[in-house]
């Protein structure tokens, strides 16, 4: 899925700067917009100065202890940390301590120079060291208090022969060996996955490849996977795995609306040490054995590229499915596509099913389970129940048993609209939680339309109507349907955070409409241009055409906020609190209103001080906001646009906590780009 990102600005917004509308607003919102709290990331601290700020911290009481970030996402996919040095009162006399620049960084412009860079990774800091990969398959160990470089290994990834837009690895996962001695090669272990899609263990001391882990440190992850060495360009990885025990799990990005027999989304266990394979876990393989007398199931995919989630107390691992292929088109996949689009418990030490849960029947929106699951312990009852809450591109959020995966508030399965295209049969009814409720619009309907004119706003509202729209999960159609919310979500990779402490899970959200046509093939092949997304699906009767859904001025044709930062009540199914994240500024090229807000990619973080740190949006911005009112706390000015993560340690005894957040743009939605890794410290 995560290819097909939204091409941002085809065309300059062509905004009629003459009306006095435009003029007054541009005035009122650069009053506005300038009335909080910015910071510039200082000349003096880029990489390589050595100048560092020391702690003022009295030394007349025990020292804090050291707190790692030992897992991408937090323990249990919580983006949570218990440090609580930085609090909602001195938040704001947050400073920047160091910037690292990686030197990988690409528009993809450049004749030759492949694909372009999009810095989503979020470090991890344990071992005494800072732990980061860049977009071109890169791992850096960095001096956690000072931002300098200790070693770095280069996966060599060909980024010139690759058929993708762009490039990105998010993280790297870590194991430590307890039966090694203190310094003993290897006894520390990172994981990298590739976006050629090898699986490499890295001595975490050096940097150098652990030599008895498959061949050489390396395992070829498209071997034996059905396509991946057929189709070995539209097979790759970009989340980091997850360790387990002694096995290490990894899924796949795979091209999922370039033909319908797409590789499998298989998803494999290693062991840690040697490297072998433990297990296999095929999403569709109940599919494979399709009945005597009907079309053959040659749908692929239904891969898991997003982060999953480890259980290690219940011997579990949380997978996250997507769409089955291709994405728009399911007359040749008859059926739910079940375990596609789908929360699955894994047992892991051996890939034994347990439980599956879909969250979409026969997806032909793109609706991928794209959200890290998120672990937590709800109230039911006065009965504490292990509970995995999963946000999904729907907007809708599931709250599930844990350990069953049954539900803790009731499920519907409603009806919803049927397809018109022959041959496709979509499913009737999807299911939908009683509580809590949608945390962004469901569909879009002419009255609803938006306009910064009253001109813009008729034109948007004529489109819709000139368009299938009956809600969500209005099927595709050559016709031309409103896909609200789009594929890009509702909630994407960045996932939720949860402060069990106040009992409230926080989330970002996507609220823009898209438009999704299907194409005869030959439309399919000669259709293009950087206005829409357009795929062929091989071997099906129809391609696919996608696009936001924009006014004359080239402005979202949804009403804002265009992106929220939203926190639910999972023990009582309430939204608490919902604010406008982030401004479009760069993309409207005014002074934006805050209140509009931005679609984002990335996620938030949470921390015992009461601080909900966030970027992630089409602005330059790292926020703090109050996770019980939402209010927003403070502001500071990157370098770049941070789609991204941010994580939080205290590197020693006595030292202090830093915020660090990977500061790289993103091609695909046209914000500035960057390679800089930001850390934050109180002054």
């Amino acid at each position: 899925m995560q290819r097909l990102m939204i091409r941002w600005m085809p065309y300059r917004v062509r905004l009629i700067a003459s009306t006095a509308l435009v003029c007054a607003l541009m005035a009122f919102t650069k009053w506005l917009n300038e009335s909080s709290p910015r910071l510039a990331v200082p000349a003096h601290i880029i990489r390589g100065d050595p100048a560092r700020l020391r702690s003022r911290e009295p030394r007349n009481h025990p020292l804090p202890a050291p707190v790692t970030w030992a897992i991408e996402g937090g323990q249990g996919g919580d983006h949570y940390s218990g440090l609580a040095d930085i609090t909602r009162a001195n938040v704001e006399s947050l400073q920047v301590a160091w910037v690292y620049r990686t030197g990988d960084v690409s528009d993809g412009l450049k004749e030759g120079s492949g694909p372009s860079t999009a810095f989503e990774s979020t470090p991890l800091f344990l071992n005494g060291l800072l732990y980061l990969a860049t977009p071109s398959s890169r791992v850096v160990a960095l001096d956690p208090e000072r931002g300098t470089e200790r070693w770095a290994f280069d996966a060599h990834l060909d980024r010139a022969s690759l058929a993708r837009d762009e490039v990105t690895v998010r993280g790297v996962a870590a194991w430590l060996d307890s039966t090694l001695a203190q310094r003993a090669p290897c006894r520390t272990r990172i994981f990298l996955g590739t976006f050629d899609a090898r699986l490499i263990a890295l001595d975490g001391d050096t940097g150098h490849p652990c030599a008895d882990f498959g061949t050489a440190g390396s395992v070829d992850l498209r071997a034996g996977v059905r396509g991946g060495e057929a189709f070995a360009h539209e097979y790759h990885v970009t989340s980091p795995p997850v360790v387990v025990g002694d096995v290490v799990i990894v899924g796949s990005s795979v091209f999922d609306n370039i033909r319908i027999d797409a590789p499998s989304g298989v998803v494999r266990a290693f062991d840690v040490r040697d490297g072998s394979l433990r297990w296999a876990w095929e999403p569709l393989a109940r599919y494979r054995s399709h009945p005597a007398g009907t079309d053959d199931f040659r749908s692929g995919a239904a891969n898991a590229w997003g982060l999953f989630t480890a259980d290690p107390a219940h011997d579990l691992v949380f997978i996250p499915t997507g769409s089955a292929s291709p994405d728009h088109f399911g007359g040749q996949r008859p059926g739910d596509d079940r375990d596609a689009n789908s929360i699955v418990a894994l047992r892991a030490s051996t890939g034994e099913e347990i439980w599956a849960f879909q969250l979409v029947h026969h997806d032909l929106w793109d609706y991928d389970v794209a959200a890290q699951p998120a672990l937590t312990t709800v109230m039911r009852n006065g009965v504490a129940v292990p509970a995995v809450v999963e946000a999904s591109k729907t907007g809708i959020v599931f709250v599930l048993d844990r350990l069953t995966g049954t539900p803790l508030f009731p499920v519907e399965e409603r009806p919803v609209p049927a397809s018109d295209v022959p041959g496709e049969r979509a499913s009737p009814t999807q299911p939908f939680p009683m509580f809590p409720p949608p945390v962004t619009p469901q569909g879009l309907r002419p009255e609803d339309a938006w306009g910064l004119t009253p001109i813009d706003r008729r034109a948007c509202a004529e489109r819709i109507r000139s368009l299938r729209s009956q809600g969500i999960f209005t099927p595709p159609s050559v016709r031309g349907s409103v896909v609200n919310p789009g594929f890009l979500g509702g909630v994407n990779w960045g996932g939720v955070a949860v402060d069990s402490l106040h009992g409230l899970v926080v989330m970002n959200t996507i609220r823009v409409a898209t438009v999704v046509t299907l194409l005869p093939p030959g439309d399919a092949q000669r259709s293009s241009g950087q206005d829409a997304d357009v795929a062929p699906d091989i071997g099906a009767p129809y391609g696919s055409r996608r696009e936001l859904l924009r006014s004359p001025l080239g402005l979202p044709c949804s009403p804002p906020p265009w992106g929220t930062l939203v926190a639910i009540d999972p023990g009582a199914g309430t939204i608490r609190w919902q604010v406008p994240i982030g401004t479009m500024s760069d993309y409207a090229h005014l002074p934006a209103p805050a209140a509009w807000g931005s679609p984002s990619l990335g996620g938030p973080l949470v921390t015992a001080g009461g601080v909900v740190f966030i970027a992630a949006a089409m602005d330059h911005d790292l926020r703090a906001y109050d996770v019980e009112t939402g209010r927003q706390l403070w502001a500071a000015a990157l370098p770049a646009s941070a789609q991204a993560s941010p994580m939080t340690y205290r590197a020693r005894p006595g030292g202090r906590q830093y915020v660090v957040i990977a500061a790289g743009g993103h091609h695909l939605m046209r914000t500035r780009l960057g390679d800089y890794l930001v850390a934050f410290v109180l002054r």
